[in-house]
């Protein structure tokens, strides 16, 4: 037993110093901002002292502390058997949704919008692992349920941060030309011009701001989380990350990104909604790092927040990216929207939705052993207790 702790800790640390190598050359890749970019980032509100900054500061975790426990490890933290999979081909799409808006969760945070003629890509990862390594790093549970080259003609592509699980360097250069436009926060352009998008097709927004492709709009909108692609942190919070409103003639739609709970929420709800679906992230928690991440609860006293929509929750079922069982995301979001009365989906990867008619909820997944609220609180810091 001693040997065999020896050497996982052996294999860690391994493993953390060929992380620690291949983040490193992210950084040297000519990945910095500098002229009428950086100087755009640098007259943003939310820019501070070289980095960008959140409206309430987050509590840090504790580095040491996480790499412990992840050496150590958790259980049920990735599926032993398939998952179910509704595989998706171009054809799918040549007929449009009856209601003008469907959405097609693809796995983690990648979903494809069907939004009265227009066709959006969010967050989109297609790699088999969330990581600069193809041999390293967090492995998807299941196959993505559209072949990169059976996606139909996109009008564009949102992104929300710059994290491996969000912003994937592997699947920007397959797609190519596939997608015309990027839009992204301040300072994520950089990465793309770096992997060969070129700058006209690149469109980036601080919070609040607003740009419009024909008939549609799309407003970045604030969250508190971080950024960065180094494990060393030299990029820490040197682009930004947000939240997304995309509005047509018809139909409002919300997209949360990655973050912890902030006040923010109502403020978005109000100016913006209302919405006919918001994508919430609900997993990768963790009272380590409580204000990056809403945990499930969280995550419906958001939509509460914002006012409506059917909630579609994201950032869960695809990548092991925390100790928590795999499942416990959407048991405690099922838990915590039937005392709240919160009307909520669970899609299978690459199920469709429309939210003018949600399906009723089918548990795909397995019955393996999670935590409770009672048993594992996640509570941002820096609110007001009594909410």
């Amino acid at each position: 037993m001693i040997v065999k702790k020896i050497l996982i800790i052996a294999a860690g640390i391994a493993a953390l110093l060929g992380v620690a190598t291949g983040m490193i050359s992210y950084i040297m890749d000519g990945e910095i901002a500098d002229g009428a970019r950086l100087q755009a980032m640098k007259a943003s509100p939310n820019w501070r002292d070289g980095k960008f900054v959140n409206s309430l500061t987050n509590v840090e975790p504790k580095f040491f502390e996480i790499i412990g426990k992840w050496i150590r490890g958790a259980e049920n933290t990735a599926p032993d058997a398939p998952l179910p999979v509704v595989e998706r081909q171009a054809s799918d799409f040549d007929i449009a949704p009856e209601s003008g808006l469907r959405i097609t969760w693809l796995g983690h945070s990648t979903l494809l919008i069907e939004i009265d003629g227009y066709r959006i890509l969010i967050d989109p990862v297609w790699s088999e692992r969330a990581s600069p390594f193809p041999w390293y790093g967090p492995k998807r549970f299941h196959k993505t349920p559209l072949p990169i080259d059976e996606l139909p003609a996109i009008d564009a592509a949102v992104i929300s941060h710059d994290h491996f699980d969000h912003l994937d360097r592997a699947t920007i250069q397959a797609l190519g030309e596939r997608v015309p436009f990027y839009i992204t926060p301040l300072g994520v352009g950089v990465r793309l011009e770096g992997w060969g998008v070129s700058p006209e097709r690149i469109i980036e927004r601080d919070w609040w701001e607003e740009l419009t492709l024909g008939d549609l709009s799309f407003i970045a909108t604030p969250a508190r989380h971080f950024s960065g692609r180094s494990l060393i942190m030299a990029d820490r919070d040197k682009t930004l990350w947000a939240g997304w409103v995309i509005v047509s003639r018809k139909h409002r739609i919300y997209y949360s990104g990655d973050t912890g709970m902030f006040p923010g929420f109502e403020t978005i709800g109000a100016r913006l909604g209302p919405f006919d679906a918001v994508f919430i992230e609900i997993g990768a928690y963790n009272r380590m790092w409580p204000d990056v991440h809403l945990g499930p609860e969280q995550a419906i006293e958001a939509r509460l927040a914002i006012g409506g929509g059917l909630l579609i929750p994201v950032h869960w079922g695809t990548f092991d990216l925390a100790l928590h069982s795999w499942t416990e995301p959407i048991e405690r979001l099922l838990v915590a929207a039937e005392r709240a009365g919160t009307p909520v989906a669970a899609p299978r990867p690459g199920e469709r939705i429309e939210p003018a008619h949600p399906p009723k909820i089918v548990r795909w997944w397995p019955d393996i052993p999670w935590e409770t609220v009672e048993e594992a609180p996640i509570l941002s810091s820096g609110l007001d207790l009594n909410r």
